[in-house]
């Protein structure tokens, strides 16, 4: 393991184990932002850990400012040694690291993946604030791409859900940047091997990857090497239909950013006017609706619950006088009042 005492490794010694393609994408994707401080969400593993490899190569050449953030979720035993297991990492690589250990909230009933993914980004927020980074990268692959496009379409997910994971998002403020997207698992392996041979420093393996448990180990575990088998190159064929995705979910929301404009929107309240939405098509009423809600921070609607919220609005006099709309949503209230539709945040309407 490394010694405190010795300097970081070179980026010439670096360089000779990096993947050019991974150089190249991380470039790609930074060349239009001004940042000068970035960080690699560096859980351990495979993932990660290359691209912390490589983020250390194209910062040192690029001038930029670098950080390590380690998230420990204290949900296995063997976690409480992949903290040191990362720094030792980051030593090697002459890059400060933080780690800042969560609590997983499993009371929201949406499963344990998805309470850790919420604890992991509010532990990030956290960092964030403490570093003052606001530029992430996280290390999401082609496999795993291909894999999230599965399972939105076996979840029923439409357009914009099926573009899976973008290149960049923002969330609470923070860029979080996926370079990785188009690079297949299998390289960044040869990678972390070449790695491994001449450092000695080996990424950890998470057990819960294939635990049947968890949705995306289940898939890993039975359908995936199936697929691999009869189907090669099914990650690049799925991948290409997020992108073709993205392109169709960012045209739809051109038109609804469009349609929600012609709907008298009051700048203060966010509200909108029932009688113009009403002169809308049917499927434009939708899409409308869910880009209203998404502009306001709120998760998508089933079908089932959208289907309801259309029938209210449809139904409700023009001027919303016969009765008052009030739609619960996650924690608030779709409402209508005097034909205005609006959001409300406490659990009655004053």
């Amino acid at each position: 393991m490394p010694n405190p005492g010795f300097p970081p490794l070179s980026t010439s010694f670096l360089e000779q184990v990096a993947n050019p393609l991974v150089l190249s994408a991380l470039q790609q994707l930074t060349q239009p932002l001004a940042a000068d401080a970035f960080a690699v969400a560096c859980s351990g593993g495979v993932d990660s850990a290359m691209l912390a490899l490589h983020a250390v190569v194209w910062a040192r050449k690029q001038g930029k400012t670098l950080h390590f953030f380690h998230v420990h979720h204290g949900l296995q035993q063997r976690a409480e040694g992949w903290v040191d297991h990362v720094h030792e990492l980051a030593l090697f690589l002459g890059v400060p690291c933080h780690t800042v250990r969560v609590q997983v909230d499993l009371t929201q009933g949406d499963g344990l993946e998805s309470a850790a993914r919420t604890a992991r980004y509010q532990a990030f927020t956290q960092l964030s604030q403490l570093t003052g980074v606001k530029h992430i990268f996280l290390g999401h692959h082609l496999d795993d791409q291909a894999e999230t496009v599965l399972l939105r379409l076996l979840r029923g997910a439409g357009v914009t859900g099926m573009g899976a994971m973008a290149p960049m998002m923002q969330r609470d403020s923070i860029h979080y940047l996926r370079p990785l997207l188009t690079i297949p698992r299998a390289k960044l392996i040869a990678v972390a091997e070449q790695f491994a041979a001449q450092s000695h420093w080996k990424p950890v393996w998470d057990p819960t990857n294939l635990q049947d448990d968890y949705t995306r180990g289940a898939l890993r575990d039975r359908i995936v090497p199936h697929l691999n088998e009869r189907w090669r190159g099914w990650q690049h064929v799925l991948s290409r239909h997020a992108q073709q995705s993205q392109e169709i979910a960012e045209l739809l929301d051109e038109i609804a950013e469009d349609d929600l404009a012609a709907l008298d929107v009051d700048a203060a309240s966010q509200s909108f006017d029932l009688a113009r939405w009403r002169q809308l098509k049917p499927t434009r009423q939708a899409l409308v609706l869910r880009h209203w809600l998404a502009k306001q921070g709120q998760k998508m609607p089933t079908q089932a619950r959208l289907n309801d919220m259309l029938r209210q609005l449809r139904e409700l006099h023009a001027l919303g006088f016969d009765r008052q709309m009030r739609i619960k949503h996650g924690d608030v209230y779709v409402c209508c009042r005097r034909g205005r539709v609006f959001l409300h945040f406490d659990t009655s309407v004053s």
